[in-house]
């Protein structure tokens, strides 16, 4: 259906997507003071995907602060917006129970518990016979466990989206059906406006919240957002004596469904382990309100399987059995934030099955994130900018969602890993990693060795909460790099070359160290935001006059790229060569005695010191040689041609053989790099701390000639610190006394038995002897010194088990750096 309507010439801000969350972003701008906005949906509104959403509100099962704090505010909106509208949300909090079916299950929902208590959540582990009380259709004796969240519920996901777009229509907001975008419009590498209708509408913002049709409005533009729908089922039975509306709803993932009452009957809802994409090539712009052919071959043996865990649900007819729909990204994380490249084009899509549980809080901080420039939210896993252009593809889109999809449900237990579209980027030393036994797994679509099992060997890994037989091999692997000397390949960094006469000036402003002085000099720096928040953690090596090399971890990759695009002017060349040099990093105080032996270049301590970066030859291959560690000692990274890398990497080997060199994996870079309480973007830093909050004051030249992005906000709150006493939040090194307990991530930090933060990434200390983890504490009220620290008795909460810890602001491991400078 369309119909003739007048289009406004501009506007501020065009929505495109009429959905509930385009509704929602519509809604908080206009909550935030910009009401000149326009909302255009090309059907009606839900028509796409909105309409038929099972409607579950509920906020257990997460341990990202963001995604919490995102289910949080949407809880509560839905609960007082038609106080505020006059137009119900069907919003009904009665309750969730999450079943836990096994050991692994139980593990990870009472940490996950543990960590969203601490964030508000009221949260409750309940025994099998008390979950048969709240929900009793359904079949309890085989469970372990509940966690019931009385909080939690349902909505009418129609009902909530005519809610928002009332409540942005009484604020200004005009919500025009039956006008489909055919183009975003730019300029200079901005937004300019829209086509819509023939006509062409003029605006500062554009935000694509197309749904499944996101992929394909973004890539007009060069935009890559690789979300691809999928099928997804649900049922609905007839009529159940005793149903009662204000059932919980009930969810055992290990039985695939998910359950809650409709119409009198249950509803049945399915995330089936192997799942189908549904038009990998391109989904028709006029499919509204549709539905898919169920097949019904490939959806029986999950369908049994959820309908066996409630019987009496086999008992009674069905009403309806419906197959729709649903988009999904390849790592089951949206796509949110500003195009790389585009000013002004943003992105709210990708919501991986929980677009209404997550629409009101996503509506909000993309309303920030708009208004002001920079979110207020941890968005570094989120951030649209992540993607690879590779992942648009056909064959990579069909794999992956099929598999991704079956993750939903699946338990997060420490080690699993995807296996569908994998060996995409290899390393030029692959072979070398396969031969050696190394254990592979994907780092930002290339393959990565985790740990090694010797040559010959095939690595084997169970996922698992505890310690694993493969340990053996982790701590010989973290040992060498301590006591001799390790190699490994890290080839998958991002690295940029950056060149021009205006290449030092650009790097200077970008970054908070000064990275424009003497050639051959690496400098550790960070890139921050207006707001003196940090946006990238990287080194920068300044090759010679206007020849820059800037290295970021594979996560950043497309962020930082993004960034260098955003600021570079025609006298700046910006190129990635991430596939043009290989990365192979001998780490381990033996390393200078292994290269000295391949070089005749001068490696001494006075001639080569730390930070120092040229042009060697080495093994017949010139490359660049870098004095740099990740490791905590004395090492060096080489970035070598890739057809030189494999003649160099079975050099160094040959030349290590006497000094006990042995090949190492990630998994001992995470242990090492921890011990030493080296920071990493995107997992113990993200774009909501301040570099002082976060121990990297050091690393600030405050006093360099050149003004950076973020100077003065920087400088503003080290004189707020300053005056508080200190800053009121700090990142810490935390170790665990006991030897036997692991941390992964979100474990509460507990000081006198009061939580103060959480655990943002961890691992084990082979050196330390326990695990050992990053957090930020707060003080609440007081500044976080080192007398508030050690004048307290600290302890990690792991699953509900409360260890004895102690808390660092310096490194545990070599707090001087007296190693990594010999």
């Amino acid at each position: 259906m369309r119909v003739t309507v007048e289009l406004p010439d501009r506007a501020r801000v065009v929505v495109i997507g009429g959905g509930v969350i385009g509704s929602s972003v519509a809604y908080h701008l206009a909550h935030a003071g910009w009401t000149d906005v326009v909302v255009l949906e090309r059907d009606r509104l839900t028509s796409g995907t909105t309409w038929h959403a099972a409607g579950l509100m509920t906020c257990f099962g997460s341990t990202s602060e963001t995604s919490t704090a995102i289910r949080l505010y949407s809880r509560d909106l839905y609960a007082r917006l038609e106080a505020e509208t006059g137009q119900a949300t069907g919003f009904r909090p009665v309750g969730l129970i999450e079943a836990a079916a096994d050991r692994d299950r139980l593990e990870e929902y009472r940490r996950v518990a543990a960590f969203q208590r601490h964030l508000g959540l009221e949260v409750h582990e309940i025994s099998p016979g008390e979950m048969a009380e709240l929900f009793p259709w359904a079949r309890t004796d085989d469970l372990l466990a509940g966690f019931y969240v009385p909080g939690d519920g349902r909505v009418n996901p129609v009902d909530l989206t005519m809610a928002l777009a009332k409540g942005a229509r009484a604020l200004g907001v005009r919500v025009i059906e039956c006008v489909a975008v055919t183009d975003v419009l730019t300029a200079h590498g901005a937004v300019t406006g829209v086509r819509a209708a023939g006509q062409t509408i003029e605006c500062e913002y554009v935000v694509n919240c197309t749904g499944m049709w996101a992929r394909q409005l973004g890539e007009r533009n060069g935009l890559v957002v690789p979300n691809q729908a999928a099928e997804h089922y649900y049922l609905i039975t007839d009529t159940i004596e005793g149903m009662d509306p204000d059932a919980p709803i009930f969810e055992d993932p290990s039985s695939y469904g998910y359950y809650r009452e409709e119409g009198g009957g249950m509803m049945v809802g399915l995330f089936e382990p192997e799942a189908a994409a549904w038009r990998v090539d391109g989904i028709p712009a006029d499919f509204s309100f549709g539905t898919l052919p169920p097949d019904w071959d490939r959806m029986a043996p999950f369908l049994e399987k959820a309908m066996a865990r409630v019987p009496i649900t086999m008992e009674v007819g069905v009403r309806t059995f419906f197959c729709g729909p649903e988009s999904f990204t390849p790592d089951l994380a949206p796509a949110v934030g500003e195009a790389p490249g585009i000013r002004g084009y943003f992105v709210a899509a990708g919501m991986n099955s929980v677009g209404v549980l997550s629409a009101g809080g996503l509506g909000r901080v993309l309303a920030h994130w708009i208004t002001t420039g920079e979110p207020d939210v941890d968005v570094t896993g989120f951030n649209v900018d992540r993607f690879r252009a590779d992942q648009l593809e056909p064959a990579y889109r069909a794999a992956r969602t099929a598999e991704i999809l079956g993750t939903v449900y699946a338990a997060h237990t420490p080690g699993k890993q995807l296996h569908t579209a994998r060996g995409r980027l290899l390393s030029p030393v692959h072979d070398r990693l396969v031969e050696q036994g190394g254990l592979l797994r994907e780092v930002s679509g290339w393959e990565g060795a985790d740990w090694f099992a010797g040559a010959g060997q095939t690595p084997e890994a169970e996922p698992t909460w505890g310690h694993a037989p493969w340990f053996e091999q982790w701590e010989q692997e973290h040992r060498t790099v301590r006591e001799a000397v390790g190699l490994m390949d890290m080839s998958f960094m991002a690295k940029f070359r950056v060149r021009g006469a205006g290449a030092g000036a650009l790097l200077d402003r970008l970054s908070a160290g000064a990275v424009n002085g003497d050639p051959g000099v690496i400098t550790y720096t960070q890139w921050l935001g207006d707001g003196g928040r940090i946006e990238a953690d990287l080194t920068v090596t300044k090759l010679d006059d206007d020849d820059f090399l800037v290295v970021a971890s594979d996560t950043a990759h497309g962020h930082v790229r993004a960034r260098l695009q955003r600021f570079a002017d025609p006298s700046v060349s910006v190129t990635d060569v991430t596939a043009d040099l290989a990365q192979l990093n001998v780490q381990g105080p033996r390393s200078r005695d292994v290269l000295a032996g391949l070089t005749d270049a001068d490696l001494s301590t006075e001639a080569f010191g730390f930070r120092s970066a040229r042009w060697v030859e080495l093994a017949g291959a010139r490359l660049l040689l870098a004095r740099i560690t990740y490791a905590g000692e004395l090492g060096y990274e080489l970035y070598v041609p890739p057809a030189d890398a494999l003649g160099v990497y079975d050099a160094v080997r040959s030349a290590g053989a006497a000094h006990g060199l042995r090949p190492v994996g990630l998994k001992a870079l995470a242990s090492l790099r921890m011990e030493k309480a080296y920071r990493d973007f995107g997992h113990d830093i993200d774009n909501t701390d301040c570099p002082l909050e976060a121990g990297l004051g050091f690393a600030l030249a405050l006093d360099k000639p050149a003004a950076f992005i973020g100077r003065d906000a920087v400088l503003a709150r080290k004189a707020a610190n300053a005056a508080a006493g200190g800053p009121a939040r700090r990142i810490v090194q935390v170790r665990v006394r006991d030897p036997e307990p692991l941390l992964f991530h979100a474990e509460l930090v507990l000081r006198d038995g009061r939580p103060v933060g959480y655990v943002r990434a961890g691992s084990y200390g082979w050196t330390l002897g326990s695990a050992v983890g990053l957090a930020m504490v707060e003080g609440d009220g007081e500044p976080v010194t080192p007398d508030w620290l050690s004048s307290g008795a600290w302890e990690v909460d792991i699953a509900g088990t409360r260890y004895p810890a102690e808390v660092s602001l310096r490194p545990l491991y070599d707090p001087t750096s007296a190693r990594v400078r010999v």
